[in-house]
């Protein structure tokens, strides 16, 4: 492709080189390449220009001000945007419906239930982000959530060439603050809450929230179905957004006024919903444990009848849908029946749906095995551990990711919260003590890793999945 089919119109150095590949790496850089050299948080790609050039770059992407150079030079005050759109058209081909679900938990659940409702209605599907790409075939594992512009277009151009008609994608603040999504033609969105996270990048809620909003103020098209979780104050405040937007928003949750949630009654591993929808009363089974579950599932229902999934057809297909890995994930279960649960929350909010989600569900003690991550959202530590210690009957703080931190001191934080927590640090060892400790209607739950397959000690991932940990010590 011609370097002006990206700019539309021909270069002013009056070179138009062809343009066989596009890049933020300068390693990646050969003859041909197009480089694009953003300013980051930790790495200035402008510092790398000279690399790219010595490696056959033939056009440059960035801010003005850089020195002359011997190629096209295309200057942009946002290049991280022009970036993602060159992305799109160098790649082209995407599928005819994509929904993007943003917020802070609930995010890999909804898209999943989103694309087994659309599977189960006969439309060919997938998801991706956090867990990968999910298919009616497998998971295929991606890098990142919101993954970068270059290999966001890959995925979405790869989905089109598999015949996929229909895909649902997570929409992380950092991927739309960073506008990795400009270039995706989106049919609808969705969001699920905003609570802590992300400190280490956000400065506050409000730059948080703002970067969640782009999705729904820049992104969507005028007139685009847009589903919001109107339980909490963010979610009220999204909702006005999104309608002032031009969008054709519904609300759910309990607070709903298109699908209301009326009533849950737990059973041993499911829930039997009430729902109040258009003014009816539905009944119907869902094979799920937790309420943040129903939420996560709502959500789902709401998209999928508005990305041409039939009333009746989406109902049905709710009474039938799995969970996703590392979300309230049963790893297994004691010879006297207490479960274990493996699920991914790693935030305050996170932890306290998930302990509030499990208690219907158990006759006994709840148990919970957690840690913090390292290099993220310091304050969040303390906060989580007296979540621990007022909803769980025993508590047993360990590692998580430690990544560059003392691992200890991670811990000591996080005790601050629950002091009388049990400190182990090996967290398999945590594990076993955990499930050592059940009894005859308890649950024990190893919250804050979920699906993931490593854990990150300084610059070292170590393989360790607690899904595979648990199963190996109930064996």
């Amino acid at each position: 492709m011609k370097l002006s089919a990206f700019l539309g119109a021909p270069h002013a150095s009056g070179l138009d080189p062809e343009i066989k590949s596009i890049t933020a790496d300068s390693r990646d850089c050969q003859a041909g390449s197009l480089f694009a050299a953003l300013p980051g948080e930790k790495v200035d790609g402008r510092d790398y220009v000279a690399k790219a050039l010595e490696n056959g770059a033939s056009a440059v992407l960035s801010l003005p001000g850089l020195a002359d150079m011997p190629v096209p030079y295309i200057r942009s005050e946002n290049p991280r945007q022009m970036f993602a759109q060159m992305a799109a058209r160098f790649y082209g081909g995407q599928p005819e419906t994509i929904v993007a679900m943003t917020g802070t938990n609930g995010k890999s659940s909804t898209i999943e239930f989103l694309r087994q409702i659309w599977d189960y209605a006969g439309m060919s599907a997938a998801c991706f982000g956090t867990l990968g790409v999910t298919t009616r075939a497998g998971v295929t594992p991606l890098k990142h959530t919101t993954p970068d512009a270059v290999a966001l277009h890959q995925t979405l151009r790869g989905l089109k060439e598999t015949g996929i008609t229909h895909a649902g994608m997570e929409a992380s603040s950092h991927g739309l603050k960073q506008y990795r999504l400009d270039g995706v033609k989106l049919a609808a969105g969705g969001f699920t809450n905003l609570t802590q996270d992300h400190f280490d990048y956000h400065p506050d809620m409000e730059d948080y929230f703002d970067a969640k909003a782009r999705l729904f103020t820049e992104l969507l098209p005028k007139g685009a179905p847009a589903v919001i979780n109107v339980d909490g104050e963010w979610g009220r405040k999204m909702f006005e957004l999104a309608k002032g937007a031009g969008l054709d928003v519904m609300s759910v949750g309990w607070a709903g006024e298109h699908i209301r949630i009326s009533e849950i009654t737990p059973r041993s591993a499911s829930q039997l919903l009430e729902l109040v929808w258009e003014g009816k009363r539905i009944k119907l089974d869902l094979p799920l444990a937790g309420e943040f579950q129903v939420l996560n599932a709502v959500s789902a229902l709401g998209l999928a009848v508005n990305t041409g999934v039939p009333k009746e057809v989406a109902l049905e297909a709710l009474g039938h849908v799995h969970g996703v890995a590392g979300r309230m994930e049963k790893a297994g279960e004691t010879k006297d029946g207490a479960p274990v649960f493996v699920d991914f929350a790693h935030t305050p909010d996170g932890l306290e749906k998930l302990l509030r989600g499990v208690r219907p569900h158990t006759m006994g003690r709840v148990i919970v095995v957690f840690g913090c991550g390292g290099d993220r959202d310091p304050d969040k530590r303390p906060k989580m551990g007296a979540i621990a210690a007022r909803l769980a009957d025993i508590v047993i703080v360990t590692d998580d990711n430690p990544r560059s931190e003392d691992a200890a001191l991670v811990r000591k934080a996080v005790l601050a919260g629950c002091p009388n927590a049990e400190e182990i640090g090996d967290r398999a060892a945590a594990i076993k003590r955990g499930i050592a400790l059940l009894e005859k209607g308890d649950c024990l739950v190893i919250a804050g890793k979920g699906h993931e397959s490593g854990q990150i000690v300084g610059g070292k991932i170590l393989p360790f999945s607690d899904v595979a940990v648990a199963r190996e010590i109930l064996a």
